[in-house]
C-alpha cells in the first residue's frame, strides 16, 4: 500500500463537519482489502493495540470497532482506527472516545477526525504499514512510532492556558481558529472579532504589558498609590547587589529585572559570596537585577480578569521524599514520570527542574536522601520549574481582593497574575510585612485550570465573557452561495443589495476578494483561505461568500456555520475532475453549503433544478430547523403552494414582476424589466440570479423597496464584469460571458433567440472537462448559433494544442452545425476582427478565458454597454431556432 496524499482540514469539510486529516491510500498491492480475509489479522492487532478494540465504527450500525473487525470493514477503516489509538496513546486522551467512520468515505480515503493535524499527518502512513506487517504476519515497533509522534503533537499543541479559553468559547458557541503554530487564536469573525495568545488578548494595552514587564517600574507606581511592596533596588554589579544586601537586614531576593517563569531567581542569600553568584545567575536572563527586600509568608499568586478577582491560589514548592536508595536526580526523575507532568506548558504540572537552588539543598545532606525525609525547592516556588498550586479563591479575604483589583486597574492590565506574600491571604491586610511582589501580564492559568488541591476555576470562561460579554456577538452574519451557474452574479447582486443599506459587505468570488465594492484580491478567491481573509478583517459587517467546489474538496470552508445559504443549481460541470464522474457526485460536495446553515437560519434553493430541490429533504438538512425558501420562473406547483401556506417562503414571476408569497399572501418585489441584469427580462437565467439575491436580502430583513432600487441601479457592465455584458458597437452588439458548460451555454442562446438577430459565436471550452461535457457544450452551440468561431486556450488543462478545437469541430460537422464554422488559435484576433465589421442586427457572442483583453478590443472599437444607452429596445421576435 503507499499513500499517495495526505491533507490537514482545519476546519468543515466535504468529509467530516470537524476538522481531520484526510488521506489518499492506494490499495493495489494488497490481495484484498477487507479484514475478514486477513487470517489471524484481529488477533495480531490486539496483541500491539490491545485498547483499539473499545473504539466505535459507524459503517451501517454503531458498533464495537472488534464486532466490525470479524463482521468484516474495509482496510480504510481500520486504519483510521490504528492511526486514533496511537494518537490516542500519544496524547494521553480518554480512552473512552467514540470514533464513527464517516458515511461520505470513499474507499480509497482514511479520515481521521482531529485537531492535532502534524501528529497524524506522521501516523497516517505508519498505521499502513502496521496493516501491512500484521497481514503478512510481521512484527511492527511501535517504540519507533509513538516517540517521535509524541514530540509533534507536543510542540503543536496548544498548552492548557489557550485550551480552557477554546473550550469556554466553545460552550459559548463562539467559533475560533488557531493563527499561527504558537498560541495565537482568532475569536469572532469580523467586526467582533478578538484576538488571543494564552493568557494575552488584544484588550491588552501595550503600555501596561511595558509597566509590569519592568519589575522596578511595577513597584514605584504601587508605591506611588500606597499598595505594599517590598523595598528594593536595581543593581548593575555585583558590588551594587553586595551593597544593596548589606542594606536589607532581613533579607534579600534577587532576580532579573524584565523576566518572568522564575528564571534567575535567587531567594535569600546568605552572604556577600552567594550574593554575587546570585546576581550573575539573574545576569543570564536581564542586564540589570533587582535585589529586593526579602518577605516571608506564604506564596499566592491571585488571577484578574476585566479588572475582576476569578481565581487565587497558593504555590507550595516542588518536593521530593528520600527512599534511602535513590539519588535527588533519581527520585526527580521518578516524579517527572507523572503523568500530569509534562514539558514547558503542555499539561497540567510541569515537570521538575532541578534549579541550582534545589541542588544546593545537596550540600548539607547525604548524596542519597534518607527515607521520609524531604527536599523542597523552597526558593523556586513557580509552576514553570515543577511547583504545585492549591485553589484558595473562596479564602481570600475582601481587603487583599480590593487591593489586588485596585492594582489592576493602576497598571492597566485586562488579564493579570498578581503575586503576593502574605502569613495568610483570609486575614485582613496586615500594616507592615506582606505585600505585592509582581505583577505579570499573560499569565500561567494552570494553577486555576488544574490545582494540585481544592476545586478547578473557570478562568477561561472569565476571559471569554470579558471579550463577549452579555453574551454580545461574536459572528458576523454569513451568506454562503454555490451552484453551477450564477454563483458569482448572485454574490455580487446580494453584496450591492446589503452595501446600499450603509454595511460594510466583504465579498468572494471567482473573479476576487472585494471590501465594499474594492477590489483587493484579484482571481479566483472562492476557497477557505479567501472567506478567511473577509471574516479576519475587523471592518467587515457581513460576509457574502462564493464557495466553489474546488475549495470544498480541496481545502474545506473557512466558516463554520452561515446565516443563509444559497444553491443557485447543480447541472453537470467538472466531471472528470477531483474524482467527480456523476452530476451526483456534485450534489454530494455542494450539499455542504446546505447542512452548513445554522439552526434557525435560510436555505434557499432553485425549484426549478430537481437536483437543488433534492437537498431539502436529505436528513442532513433535515436535522436541524432551517427556513427553506424557494425561487422559481415556472407557475406555483401544488407543493410550492402548499410551502407558502405553511408560512415558507416562495420567489417567484407573475406578470414580469418579481413576487414573495408566505401564507398566500403575494408581495410584488420588482418589475424584471427595470433590472438591467436581465436585458430587458429577456435573460431568463439572469431573472433566477434576482430571485436568489432578492431572497437573500428578504432572509436578512431588508426592506422591498430598498431591493427594488439596488436591483434596478446594478449595472452588470460596472457591477458584474464579464458575466452576460451586451455592448452596441455600431449598428451591432457583442455579448461576453463566462459560460463554459451546457446549461450555461443553452441560457445564452434561449436568450439570444428571443431577439431575432443573426449569431456568430467565438467559443471554446476549458480542456480540463471530460470529453462527454464538452460534446453536450458543443452540441447545444451549434444548434444555437448561426455561425462558429472555435478559438484555441491559451490555457490547455492537459489537453493537447488543437485537440479541444478538432473535437469541437468534428462534432459541429456531425450534429449538422453551421457549415462555415472555422478554427482560430487567436480568439482575441478573430474577436477584434467580427467586431471592426459587425452589422445591423447582428450580435457576437464571445465567451472569454481572460476578461481584461476583451475589454481593452472593446473600448478600441467603441462599445457602449447596453445598460447605458436609454430607450434602447431589443425587438424579440420568433428566430425559428429551438432551444
Amino acid at each position: 500500500m503507499k499513500v499517495e496524499s495526505t491533507q490537514i482540514f482545519p476546519g468543515v469539510n466535504f468529509y467530516t463537519h470537524q476538522p481531520a486529516v484526510v488521506a489518499r491510500v492506494n490499495y493495489k498491492s494488497l490481495p484484498d482489502a477487507n479484514s475478514r480475509e486477513w487470517h489471524g489479522f484481529s488477533v495480531r492487532l490486539y496483541e500491539i493495540l490491545p485498547s483499539i478494540g473499545r473504539h466505535f465504527c459507524k459503517v451501517e450500525d454503531a458498533l464495537r470497532f472488534s464486532e466490525q473487525l470479524l463482521k468484516g470493514i474495509h482496510v480504510n477503516h481500520v486504519i483510521e482506527h490504528i492511526v486514533l489509538e496511537l494518537l490516542i496513546q500519544v496524547s494521553g486522551a480518554d480512552r473512552g472516545i467514540t470514533h464513527c467512520c464517516q458515511p461520505r468515505t470513499p474507499t480509497d480515503y482514511v479520515v481521521v477526525e482531529t485537531r492535532s493535524g502534524e501528529a497524524v499527518r506522521y501516523l497516517v502512513p505508519r498505521a499502513v504499514r502496521i496493516v501491512e506487517d500484521l497481514i503478512f504476519n510481521q512484527t511492527p515497533f511501535l517504540e519507533n512510532i509513538l516517540e517521535p509522534a509524541h514530540e509533534i503533537f507536543r510542540y503543536s499543541q496548544l498548552g492548557p492556558s489557550g485550551r480552557c479559553i477554546i473550550e469556554a468559547a466553545e460552550r459559548r458557541g463562539i467559533p475560533w481558529s488557531r493563527e499561527n503554530d504558537w498560541s495565537l487564536v482568532q475569536f469572532g469573525y469580523g467586526r467582533n472579532l478578538h484576538l488571543v495568545q494564552a493568557a494575552a488578548t488584544d484588550l491588552s494595552s501595550d503600555i501596561a504589558v511595558d509597566i509590569v514587564g519592568n519589575k522596578h517600574e511595577t513597584k514605584k507606581l504601587l508605591e506611588k498609590f500606597s499598595i505594599p511592596t517590598p523595598a528594593g533596588y536595581v543593581v548593575c554589579t555585583e558590588d551594587e547587589a553586595v551593597k544593596a544586601f548589606e542594606s536589607m537586614p532581613s533579607g534579600v531576593v534577587l532576580k532579573p529585572l524584565n523576566d518572568n517563569q522564575g528564571q534567575g531567581v535567587s531567594l535569600n542569600p546568605s552572604d556577600p559570596t552567594a550574593v554575587k553568584l546570585a546576581f550573575h545567575h539573574a545576569q543570564q536572563f536581564s542586564s540589570k537585577v533587582m535585589v529586593e527586600e526579602f518577605l516571608s509568608g506564604k506564596n499566592y499568586r491571585v488571577l484578574l480578569v476585566g479588572g475582576k478577582m476569578v481565581g487565587a491560589s497558593e504555590r507550595q514548592a516542588c518536593k521530593v521524599t528520600g527512599d534511602g536508595v535513590s539519588t535527588l536526580e533519581e527520585l526527580v526523575s521518578r516524579e517527572n514520570e507523572n503523568p500530569l507532568r509534562g514539558e514547558g506548558h503542555e499539561k497540567s504540572l510541569t515537570k521538575i527542574t532541578l534549579t541550582p537552588n534545589l541542588r544546593s539543598g545537596l550540600l548539607k545532606m547525604r548524596s542519597v536522601p534518607r527515607i521520609g525525609f524531604e527536599i523542597e525547592n523552597s526558593a523556586d516556588i513557580n509552576l514553570s520549574t515543577g511547583a504545585t498550586a492549591k485553589d484558595v479563591t473562596d479564602e481570600v479575604h475582601v481587603s487583599v481582593r480590593l487591593m489586588c483589583e485596585r492594582s489592576a486597574r493602576l497598571v492597566n492590565l485586562d488579564i493579570c497574575g498578581i503575586d503576593l506574600m502574605l502569613a495568610d491571604i483570609s486575614k485582613p491586610l496586615p500594616q507592615d510585612g506582606g505585600g505585592i511582589i509582581e505583577i505579570n501580564a499573560a499569565p500561567d492559568l494552570r494553577m486555576h485550570i488544574h490545582p494540585d488541591a481544592e476545586k478547578s476555576r473557570d478562568v477561561g470562561g472569565a476571559i471569554v465573557e470579558m471579550l463577549y460579554p452579555n453574551n454580545a456577538p461574536s459572528r458576523i452574519p454569513i451568506v454562503a452561495i454555490t451552484g453551477t451557474n450564477g454563483k458569482t452574479t448572485v454574490t455580487r447582486m446580494i453584496a450591492h443589495i446589503l452595501q446600499a443599506t450603509g454595511m460594510n459587505i466583504g465579498t468572494t468570488t471567482t473573479d476576487g476578494i472585494m471590501i465594499n465594492g474594492e477590489n483587493i484580491v484579484f482571481g479566483d478567491t472562492t476557497g477557505p483561505a479567501s472567506a478567511k481573509t473577509i471574516l479576519s478583517d475587523r471592518l467587515i459587517d457581513v460576509a457574502i461568500l462564493e464557495t466553489a467546489r474546488g475549495g470544498i474538496l480541496r481545502r474545506g470552508l473557512g466558516w463554520d456555520w452561515a446565516d443563509v445559504g444559497v444553491i443557485t443549481n447543480i447541472t453537470e460541470d467538472h466531471i472528470g475532475q477531483d474524482g467527480i464522474r456523476t452530476v451526483s457526485d456534485l450534489v454530494e460536495i455542494k450539499a455542504l453549503i446546505a447542512e452548513r446553515v445554522r439552526e434557525g437560519g435560510t436555505l434557499i434553493l432553485n425549484a426549478d433544478d430537481p437536483e437543488s430541490v433534492s437537498l431539502a429533504d436529505r436528513p442532513s438538512v433535515t436535522s436541524l430547523k432551517r427556513n427553506i425558501v424557494y425561487f422559481t420562473l415556472k407557475d406555483l406547483t401544488p407543493k410550492l403552494q402548499q410551502h407558502s401556506l405553511n408560512g415558507g417562503k416562495v420567489f417567484f414571476l407573475q406578470n414580469n414582476w418579481v413576487c414573495e408569497t408566505v401564507q398566500g399572501v403575494v408581495k410584488p418585489i420588482l418589475d424584471i424589466r427595470n433590472a438591467p441584469i436581465t436585458i430587458q427580462g429577456t435573460a431568463d437565467y439572469q431573472i433566477q440570479n434576482v430571485m436568489a439575491a432578492a431572497a437573500v436580502a428578504r432572509a436578512m430583513e431588508i426592506d422591498v423597496q430598498k431591493i427594488a432600487q439596488s436591483l434596478e441601479k446594478f449595472l452588470g457592465s460596472k457591477k458584474n464584469e464579464g458575466r452576460t455584458n451586451l455592448f452596441r458597437v455600431n449598428e451591432g452588439y457583442v455579448l461576453i460571458d463566462y459560460g463554459h458548460n451546457p446549461k450555461a451555454i443553452e441560457s445564452v442562446c434561449r436568450m439570444i433567440s428571443k431577439w431575432g438577430m443573426r449569431t456568430t459565436a467565438i467559443v471554446s471550452f476549458p480542456g480540463d472537462r471530460s470529453d462527454n461535457v464538452i460534446e453536450a457544450c458543443t452540441k447545444i452551440a451549434a444548434c444555437g448559433f448561426d455561425r462558429i468561431i472555435i478559438k484555441g486556450d491559451k490555457n490547455l488543462r492537459g489537453r493537447l494544442e488543437g485537440e479541444v478545437g478538432a473535437m469541437m469541430m468534428r462534432i459541429i460537422a456531425e450534429s449538422g452545425g453551421p457549415s462555415d464554422s472555422t478554427f482560430e488559435i487567436d480568439g482575441n484576433a478573430a474577436l477584434e476582427r467580427e467586431v471592426s465589421k459587425v452589422g445591423e442586427r447582428e450580435v457576437i457572442v464571445f465567451f472569454y478565458e481572460k476578461l481584461e483583453p476583451v475589454i481593452e478590443i472593446l473600448n478600441r472599437c467603441g462599445a457602449i454597454p447596453t445598460d447605458e444607452i436609454r430607450g434602447l429596445s431589443l425587438t424579440p421576435f420568433a428566430s425559428g431556432k429551438r432551444i
